[in-house]
């Protein structure tokens, strides 16, 4: 449940981060509000490339197309996603 702010938010705040900006359950239960972890799905993605790549090559040399197939599309995923993350992180959103 959202409540009406008082004035509009400035560019300075989307900078440093909105609390619980992406999670629905911000604040349940008394819970401290959380902030994006940008950096940590940027390790992730790296990670899930490399890993994805080398799957295929493998699954490659034994000629089994349809795993390599589809770490191929995963791999084109996980490239999406961590593009994302990247153009988020410069546009200055913290984490």
């Amino acid at each position: 449940m959202r409540f009406p702010r008082e004035r509009p938010r400035t560019r300075a705040e989307y900078e440093r981060g909105l609390p619980g900006y992406h999670d629905p359950t911000a604040g349940f239960g008394g819970a401290a509000p959380t902030y994006s972890a940008l950096t940590l799905r940027i390790w992730l993605a790296s990670i899930g490339i490399v890993l994805a790549i080398g799957t295929a090559v493998l699954f490659a040399t034994i000629h089994a197309w349809w795993v390599t197939v589809l770490m191929s599309l995963l791999v084109v995923g996980l490239v999406v996603d961590l593009l994302w993350v990247v153009h988020r992180k410069r546009r200055g959103e913290p984490g």
